[in-house]
């Protein structure tokens, strides 16, 4: 018998059989609830081992449960994204050769010339400059500057202040090759206190020498919202009307595919980013990238190699992979951070915490400010941030003076890639009020460990109550 051979006698058979349906009777029997309920057990024990109390498992499984209409909205812009960035690849006739690297000058670059036409595709521009000697995005940002401005220039920011590590850039704290040496002047037009824009100053600043308006789409280190695409065209239409030859440049860093359009689309003649934050997807290990109009994009290229030289030369050595394969996850990369930050968003108020944005807001970066009202509370975040990394988990943060800023700074990064701040990572300076910015996350679920561990600091050192 057939059967036989594999159970033995009839017996058996029937035996095992009887087995069977118990199983599935069993089984039956763990749906709903039980089986939710079940489930919650098994992933509090994990969380456990990261030092994670169940209380505050629970308090963020309740607050995690609430976003899920939210979250789906995220992973719709994601999914259009993503397609966007894929039809880009196509067109452009991205190819296996195109991941080949080259050394030396770096002529006929086959790889790196079409990426850049890639970029170009997707930022809607008419060409782009994205290489690896760009080294962040403050240098990304100085190139624009010193490429695009000439002595007797005047820069423009109708936004406020810019970020901290621009200071320097632009003169406004003095510093060996700024803009201010090159004889080129700064204005700022400060934001009203409800946010929005001051537009009478801003009319009274444009003047005959302005010619380049900043705007950084982000806070930076400012408790202020962070501008949408909509807002940062409305701003670019009424600058333009009172000067249309001004050029206007969008520092887009933390912002690159939270929506579905970029301001270069709104209206901007360049912008201008980093690629270990969204556009890398994680797997960057440097650059930066311009994209707009074909003329601001040479200036910038003739700046960061030679005069004459341009974009033909710059090897692209081994990166080249890296760049387009974290560019084609940057969507769902982007959408991962997104999550996190807005969970984060919404803990952090249930505790009564200032949060910028709030729980409900619309998100338009990927980087949540939450006020923690003393030093200790700022160190005790970050510390749960970089306990939870994959990197140096072992590592305190400590507040330290960094280059480029004018107060202490802790920072918490245990990242793949030093420095990415696409990756999980929190950092603020030691100074009032006290706020705390964090951003990333590869994965959503090593995002909302971090955000728990975080919060599990602030619990344990009695500097919060769950509510």
């Amino acid at each position: 018998m057939v059967f036989s051979d594999v159970f033995g006698e009839n017996q058996q058979w029937d035996t095992t059989c009887t087995d069977l349906q118990s199983f599935a009777s069993s089984s039956k029997a763990l749906t709903g609830v039980e089986r939710e309920n079940e489930k919650m057990m098994e992933l509090s024990k994990q969380y456990e081992q990261f030092g994670i109390s169940e209380a505050v498992y629970r308090f963020g499984e309740e607050t995690f449960a609430s976003l899920a209409p939210r979250f789906a909205q995220i992973d719709e812009n994601a999914e259009y994204n993503q397609l966007k960035v894929i039809r880009a690849m196509q067109t452009a006739g991205v190819s296996e050769a195109c991941l080949l690297g080259t050394t030396g000058y770096g002529y006929n670059d086959l790889g790196r010339d079409t990426l850049e036409k890639v970029y170009a595709a997707v930022f809607r521009t008419e060409d782009a400059l994205v290489r690896p000697q760009i080294t962040c995005g403050t240098h990304a940002l100085a190139l624009a500057f010193l490429s695009n401005l000439r002595p007797g220039d005047e820069l423009l920011s109708p936004v406020g202040k810019p970020y901290d590590t621009l200071e320097e850039v632009i003169g406004i704290r003095p510093s060996r090759g700024s803009l201010a040496e090159y004889g080129i002047t700064y204005r700022q037009v400060d934001l009203l206190s409800d946010g929005g824009f001051d537009y009478e100053g801003i009319r009274a600043a444009i003047g005959e020498k302005t010619k380049l308006v900043t705007i950084q789409r982000s806070k930076g280190y400012q408790i202020r919202p962070t501008l949408s695409v909509s807002k940062i065209g409305e701003l670019i239409s009424f600058v333009k009307k009172i000067k249309p030859d001004v050029l206007v440049m969008v520092d887009n860093c933390y912002g690159e595919f939270v929506e579905t359009i970029e301001p270069s689309e709104v209206g901007a003649d360049m912008v201008v980013g980093s690629l270990i934050k969204n556009p890398g997807g994680g797997l960057a290990p440097i650059g930066g990238y311009i994209a707009g109009k074909s003329e601001c994009v040479e200036n910038a290229a003739c700046r960061l190699t030679s005069p004459g030289l341009a974009k033909e030369v710059g090897a692209s050595l081994g990166v080249l992979s890296a760049f387009y394969q974290g560019l084609f996850l940057a969507p769902t990369v982007t959408a991962a951070a997104l999550k996190g930050a807005i969970f984060a968003a919404n803990l952090y108020e249930k505790m009564g915490f200032a949060v910028i944005p709030d729980g409900t807001e619309s998100r338009h970066d990927i980087i949540q400010a939450v006020t923690l009202g003393s030093p200790e509370g700022v160190c005790a975040f970050c510390e749960g941030i970089q306990a939870s990394a994959p990197v140096d988990s072992f590592v305190k943060p400590e507040p330290w003076d960094m280059p480029g800023y004018d107060s202490k700074v802790i920072m918490a990064a245990g990242a793949f890639v030093s420095g990415s701040s696409i990756e999980l990572s929190a950092d603020g300076p030691i100074a009032p009020p006290y706020a705390v910015y964090f951003q990333g996350g590869l994965t959503f679920p090593h995002a909302k460990l971090g955000i728990l561990k975080s919060v599990q600091n602030l619990v344990d050192r009695g500097i919060c109550k769950l509510l």
